[in-house]
């Protein structure tokens, strides 16, 4: 079989594709198997995520729910998922420091402020300005 022409240029494009396709895939697949090692006390960093939520479960109402929906909202739907978990792990692993009586606002935002990467925070900002809350009381915190 003779691969001249476009038919060349056809598969060698798709390889390109392919190869790049799985390594997006692999890096992401192996950026949460390094989430789910175990660390040293022998629970993964996951399992405390899933810890802190199912402790501080009580802790929310409807209302706090609403507010964490709307503050992910901006949030690709592919990965609204994952940054939902890994907001309300953090701000559960508040909630149950300060010995919380219930989810509010306060909590909700700095859990989302401390559980996100910096380079996320201008989106939260934006948001925040936004619904109209005031975020005077968090930037030592950005």
């Amino acid at each position: 079989m003779n691969l001249d022409g476009w038919f060349m240029w056809f598969i060698l494009f798709w390889v390109f594709v392919l190869i790049t396709f799985m390594g997006i895939g692999g890096f992401f697949m192996f950026r949460k198997f390094l989430k789910s090692l175990p660390k040293g006390d022998g629970k993964s960093t996951l399992d405390w995520q899933d810890h802190y939520i199912e402790k501080s479960l009580h802790l929310w109402d409807d209302q706090s729910k609403a507010l964490l929906y709307e503050l992910v909202s901006p949030v690709p739907e592919l990965f609204r998922q994952v940054a939902k978990e890994k907001i309300a792990g953090k701000i559960g692993e508040l909630a149950l420091t300060e010995k919380a009586k219930r989810i509010d606002e306060d909590l909700i935002i700095r859990g989302y402020i401390q559980a996100t990467p910096k380079r996320d925070h201008k989106f939260l900002r934006k948001k925040l300005e936004e619904m109209q809350i005031d975020i005077a009381p968090y930037e030592h915190l950005f």
